[in-house]
């Protein structure tokens, strides 16, 4: 492991003209190109686990304007994508949302930013980790046809075990560098996007026929978000949306690895987005065609399977041969996102440090593969045993854990549209197209995932919220969300006391030059 290097050479723009005043942080520059970064947002999304766990849901909420919900979803995103493009431009650091806060808000509020997309990180991980252990014991008892090797899921010592495995692995993937993530990436990513696109094919072809007397026949009414039975539904519907589309930005914290940082990872996270609202509109409308939203046989709202839709729908919409390609392709999707995932927390981590708002000795890079070592590492370890310990306890627990997740990603989402309305105010007016870019867009993406973070939090009071189980007559996940904040306030006050400098505003201002990859 190597210190960081503070006197490099000048990095690249996008345009081939070097930034002058730019320093390094030791990653390893122009590893990857439009391309790799956009499968890099599309896998750290991992869209077909997305679709398999939130397809029911979301149609238990809002019935057929399921794909309406999509589209609803998709719009504060769209809006916060242009804020991080815009940031993006100005400042391409790993940090991201960490480093851009402190720049707009100070040291504090950008400190509880980078928090909370740590800690919302680690969440994600943990359960990734865990469904691609249940899939990798599905899919070994669908391929052997032994219902006893796919119940080895259920016992809870070689769930764990095998649940390590999978984290270790996607740790020294992430550990060897970006170049190594690509070429997994392009085969994972490639291969859950064909099957996703085999399914859609075969559900249209079988939409209307006898064999599925539930499906509903096309309405362009699916898309009118306004026909949502209530307001509630449509809110309830909207968070699960907005967590279908979390991780985008993981192209935007490699920055400092990409091929022209400061315009390429803007450009691939818009791709990346529209890739998936594609993919998502796509098969919801397909699987509405051939199942219908209701509640009765394979309708995708039937409490029995709502919670993993392409378990019930491999084997009759693509066949007993090609329905086990499904559960290859959800297993695919897991695992990739799994390893991609360590991106963003790994180098939200490496920004703290080198800017002094964590230990310096994250800021450490390896000095062969040149990616920060420790702070993945330390995230591959702090996953596993998060995820251990809440199997443990209770899986109430960890079932609420990921209910909470919604609040992290809506927090720091939020906070990072709105630093971008304000660090660029000065320009606003400069033009329509600053004003629109740099001020209206992040301005309403922030409030629409503001208003989503306040409902979230009132819903959460409720004990049947999640699990069902509470604390002293208060939910569990709001005690969890709101809890998860609180340990990053404590821990900011114990940085506080350890790096004043930081939090004095001595170390990262307004004016304070990017830390780019060296070339």
């Amino acid at each position: 492991m190597t210190q960081l290097d503070v006197r490099p050479p000048a990095a690249d723009d996008g345009g081939g003209r070097s930034v002058e005043g730019m320093r390094t942080k030791g990653l390893s520059g122009n590893s990857v190109g439009l391309l790799g970064s956009a499968v890099i947002g599309v896998s750290t999304v991992a869209p077909v686990y997305c679709l398999t766990s939130t397809l029911g849901s979301t149609a238990g909420e809002v019935g057929l304007q399921m794909p309406a919900v999509f589209l609803a979803g998709f719009l504060p995103m769209l809006l916060v994508a242009f804020a991080y493009r815009e940031l993006n431009k100005a400042m391409p650091d790993c940090g991201t949302s960490f480093t851009w806060t402190v720049k707009a808000f100070g040291p504090r509020v950008g400190w509880m930013c980078g928090w909370g997309l740590v800690i919302a990180t680690i969440i994600v991980l943990s359960n990734l980790a865990g469904v691609a252990t249940s899939y990798f014991w599905l899919l070994a008892g669908e391929i052997t046809g032994s219902g006893s090797v796919a119940a080895l899921d259920g016992n809870k010592a070689v769930h764990i075990v095998t649940c390590l495995a999978l984290i270790a692995a996607a740790t020294v993937i992430s550990y060897r560098g970006m170049t190594a993530t690509k070429g997994v990436q392009y085969t994972l990513v490639g291969l859950q996007l064909l099957v996703l696109a085999v399914f859609v094919a075969m559900a249209f072809s079988k939409a209307g026929s006898a064999d599925f007397p539930t499906g509903a026949g096309f309405s362009w009414s699916w898309l009118n978000p306004f026909a949502v039975g209530s307001f509630a539904a449509f809110t309830a519907g909207l968070s699960l949306s907005i967590f279908m589309y979390w991780g985008w930005d993981a192209c935007l914290t490699a920055n400092e690895e990409t091929s022209g940082s400061s315009r390429t990872p803007g450009r691939a996270a818009l791709i990346a987005m529209v890739v998936l609202v594609g993919s998502y509109l796509a098969t919801g409308v397909a699987a509405q065609m051939v199942v219908g939203s209701g509640g009765r046989g394979l309708g995708l709202a039937n409490p029995d399977t709502s919670d993993n839709v392409f378990a019930a729908l491999a084997g009759p919409v693509m066949g007993p041969a090609l329905g086990v390609l499904l559960f290859v392709a959800v297993l695919a999707s897991a695992a990739a996102s799994l390893q991609t995932t360590f991106i963003p927390v790994a180098r939200t981590v490496l920004a703290m440090s080198t800017y002094a708002a964590l230990p310096a000795s994250y800021a450490e890079v390896h000095p062969r593969f040149r990616t920060p070592g420790r702070a993945t590492v330390t995230s591959g370890i702090a996953t596993g045993v998060f995820y251990t310990v809440m199997t443990l306890v209770s899986e109430h627990v960890l079932v609420d854990t990921i209910y909470a997740l919604g609040l992290m990603i809506c927090f720091y989402y939020a906070l990072t549209a709105f630093a971008c309305a304000w660090y660029f105010r000065a320009d606003l007016l400069r033009s329509g197209r600053d004003l629109l870019f740099k001020g209206l867009f992040p301005v309403v993406g922030g409030a629409l995932l503001t208003a989503v973070f306040a409902k979230t939090l009132i819903d959460m009071w409720d004990p049947a919220y999640g699990s069902g189980s509470s604390v002293l007559g208060v939910g569990s996940v709001f005690v969890i969300g709101v809890g998860l904040l609180a340990v990053g306030v404590a821990v900011m006050l114990v940085m506080q006391r350890r790096s004043p400098a930081f939090f004095r505003g001595e170390v990262l201002t307004r004016s304070t030059p990017a830390l780019a990859a060296e070339d």
